[in-house]
């Protein structure tokens, strides 16, 4: 397989469509919890939201965290909760905290 050349510009941009699509698809699968994320694949959206403001103050903006978790859940983050996160069972807390070494919030 042969990747394309792509101009730098042209790269962000495929890369900046990339991350909404996957945001737009994590803010329609209500039903799939945060530890559900990251039991699976190592991180959550609490880590994108952490990984946007990191990637904003590396730009010399300054986003607070519950901001940056409302850009991601597309709402305020308690409301978010309220609405859609459930008690995690006894398995999913037990693999959680068997995985402690990996990205975690």
């Amino acid at each position: 397989m042969t990747i394309p050349h792509l101009d730098d510009p042209t790269r962000v941009e495929m890369e900046a469509a990339t991350f909404r699509r996957l945001v737009a698809h994590l803010r329609e699968r209500t039903d799939v919890q945060n530890i559900d994320l990251m039991n699976l694949a190592g991180f959550c959206r609490n880590c994108l939201s952490r990984w946007y403001r990191e990637a904003a103050a590396a730009e010399g903006i300054e986003i607070a965290d519950l901001d940056a978790r409302e850009i991601i859940y597309g709402m305020p983050y308690k409301d978010w909760q309220a609405a859609y996160q459930t008690q995690a069972g006894p398995e999913k807390q037990a693999a959680f905290a068997a995985a402690a070494g990996g990205a975690q919030d």
